[in-house]
């Protein structure tokens, strides 16, 4: 199985319009406030963080370079080839290696895998935006890709967020204009139930290790100055021997 065609277009729509400077997407806050703080959670539980490391759903790169920083071998993969040109044009000196990849489909997972071997996957606010049905072949996917020493590193949209989204969508001035184009695009995240996450998870054959809350930080704020944070979930899940 692989990504609905509609959604495969919303995100190569989106990532062609979407400005090319820094924070100019909703979501594409600094590593300091991202990666760097998952990374304190998921770092010390690989099992070995000498294996390639995977951002899935990399975008536009700023979270893949800051993890080249840290990892011998970090390989950007996004949906969206566009998304990827971001990626590529953001990052001249090659810290990292991008491809283009449709993580729910298996056979596209398994010959990654078949040529990396065993990797950890870092993954941030995917799941959320895919189709329903899309949601337990992507993390099928992810569990091709870890093979038996990988981990991966989940970050999702709690439950608590879907109201703050929906209010911000509903502001009588409007959203906010960076979540405006997001929402033109018809890539309104849909709701994942926070105990759905660990069934998905466990489906694929993974078990969650660890887990906890963390706000999902984005490059917007309100009028009052302060930044819009997202209540969120973490996971890491990986095979058990």
């Amino acid at each position: 199985m692989s990504v609905t065609s509609r959604y495969r277009d919303a995100w190569e729509g989106f990532w062609r319009e979407a400005p090319e400077e820094a924070g100019g997407v909703f979501w594409d806050a600094d590593p300091a406030v991202t990666a760097a703080r998952h990374l304190a959670f998921f770092e010390p539980r690989l099992v070995d963080p000498g294996l390639p490391l995977i951002d899935l759903g990399c975008g536009n790169g700023t979270q893949t370079r800051f993890l080249a920083d840290r990892f011998p071998h970090v390989i950007g993969v996004d949906l969206a080839a566009a998304a990827l040109d971001h990626a590529r044009r953001t990052d001249p000196a090659g810290q990292a290696s991008y491809r283009q990849l449709d993580a729910a489909g298996k056979g596209e997972s398994e010959s990654l895998h078949a040529e990396l071997g065993d990797a950890n996957v870092y993954m941030r606010g995917v799941l959320h935006q895919c189709e329903p049905g899309d949601r337990q072949p992507l993390v099928d996917g992810i569990a091709a890709l870890l093979g038996d020493r990988g981990r991966a590193f989940l970050v999702e949209l709690s439950e608590a967020a879907r109201p703050v989204l929906g209010n911000l969508a509903q502001s009588p001035d409007g959203p906010p204009p960076k979540l405006a184009p997001v929402l033109r695009h018809g890539i309104a995240p849909g709701e994942v139930a926070d105990d759905a996450v660990p069934v998905y998870l466990g489906a694929a054959g993974l078990t969650v290790l660890a887990s906890g809350d963390l706000p999902l930080t984005t490059t917007e704020f309100l009028p009052d100055g302060t930044r819009i944070e997202l209540p969120s979930k973490w996971f890491l899940a990986g095979r058990t021997v």
